[in-house]
């Protein structure tokens, strides 16, 4: 028996030799390994920290109930604090370029410049002329006041300003201009809406929601929709949840606005010893680090370390200054962040469901150490029932050869 155990340790000792001497080229592969990729490149750039060969600095946050406390205070941004326009009264809407509109002159009796004297004395003698649409100089025409600038003026203005104009030929002349169509007052409202369009405003004002609606709705879930106001140059964006439950982020909208309306599908990638790894969504509603260990199928037992559950996420430097942490050591206005859950200890199942997930963090779950020993031995195995079947392998190979040369 004992010589048997020699005989088996001397040939594992010569095959685990062989194959560091040959390298890959004696085993299957399906493409060349990382020292063949390395020793053949004509030019290397790798990091000067072995141990960190990324060379991105991070911080480790252990799960507990002070980081509780702050990691659900999150910002978000606002529309308010960018445009304003939630309080107060409505944007003016001044005639612009492109606008219809229509004038009526009213003279006070018949025989004036435009009531004729066969249409009698009565009340409300008047003309309306024809419908017209402001120029590109901004101007209108009405006979015998020529042309009037009305584009960036109000209406009551422009009607005062022909009333002048006509004073000395028609009889107590007074004016009406009536906005037929408003083109220079209109939101273009895009994206995940159900009948993109542009909106015309009134003067009675339009709130983004408002507008929001007049397009025919969201066609996506609101829970991961996100609406951005874009202004002269500027622009904001918000959740819409966060919208509805606020409702001083709900401003008024001005003539020229965009609002775009963009579904942004929210998903977490799951890696390491949980029961499925991949991509999964949120899909409509909001999870916690315990719902997503479920979606991911939990923790797997024959290989998982409870101790280590890790969420890698993105935060910004006032989360860490919260926590005490010098985040003077960290470029930049963000950290990344590896947030640890220790699930052997019982009340972090608590934690686990009151820890907020957020849009593209990366779930990854640990193997405990035994099961690298495991594969080790799993590996010595292999290798030495290879080599107790070297010398049977051998004669059988003897004899296919003997049967083909024969």
């Amino acid at each position: 028996m004992g010589a048997i155990v020699k005989i088996r340790t001397a040939t594992t000792l010569i095959l685990v030799s062989t194959v560091a001497l040959t390298g890959c080229t004696a085993l299957p592969s399906a493409g060349p390994d990382a020292r063949q990729i390395e020793a053949q490149a004509t030019a290397k750039v790798t990091s000067a920290k072995k141990e960190q060969a990324v060379g991105i600095d991070y911080a480790l946050v252990d799960l507990n109930k002070a980081v509780l406390s702050f990691v659900a205070d999150t910002t978000t941004a606002s529309l308010l604090g960018g445009f304003g326009g939630g309080r107060g009264g409505p944007p003016s809407l001044p005639l612009g370029v492109g606008d219809v509109v229509q004038v009526s002159v009213f003279e006070s009796q018949a025989g004036g410049l435009f009531i004729p004297n066969d249409a009698g004395s009565r009340p409300g003698n008047y003309v309306s002329l024809p419908q017209q649409t402001i120029d590109r100089a901004g101007t209108i025409s009405v006979p015998y006041a020529g042309r009037v600038r009305a584009a960036g003026r109000p209406v009551e203005d422009v009607q005062r300003e022909v009333e002048d104009l006509l004073a000395n030929r028609a009889i107590e002349p007074q004016v009406l201009i009536t906005k037929v169509t408003s083109r220079s007052a209109q939101v273009a409202v895009l994206g995940d809406v159900r009948s993109p369009a542009k909106v015309e405003l009134t003067e009675a004002g339009e709130r983004i929601l408002d507008v929001i609606s007049e397009a025919g709705g969201l066609s996506s879930p609101g829970v991961e929709t996100y609406v951005t106001l874009q202004r002269r140059g500027r622009s904001a964006t918000i959740q819409y949840n966060h919208l509805i439950d606020t409702p001083t982020e709900n401003i008024y909208v001005a003539p020229g606005d965009t609002i775009l309306v963009d579904r942004e599908r929210r998903t977490y990638l799951a890696f390491g010893a949980s029961g499925l790894n991949g991509r999964f969504d949120f899909e409509e509603s909001d999870l916690t680090l315990g719902e997503a260990l479920g979606k991911a199928g939990g923790l797997l037992d024959a290989r998982a370390n409870p101790s280590q559950v890790l969420i890698y996420r993105v935060v910004k430097k006032d989360f860490l200054a919260k926590l005490g942490v010098d985040t003077a050591k960290f470029p930049g206005a963000t950290v990344p962040v590896i947030f640890r859950a220790n699930m052997r200890d019982p009340s972090a199942l608590f934690a686990t469901q009151k820890f907020p997930m957020q849009d593209k963090d990366i779930l990854y779950v640990s193997n405990a150490d035994s099961v690298e020993v495991l594969k080790f031995l799993n590996l010595v195995n292999s290798v030495t029932t290879t080599a107790a079947g070297v010398p049977s392998d051998a004669v059988a190979t003897r004899d296919a050869v003997r049967e083909l040369v024969n």
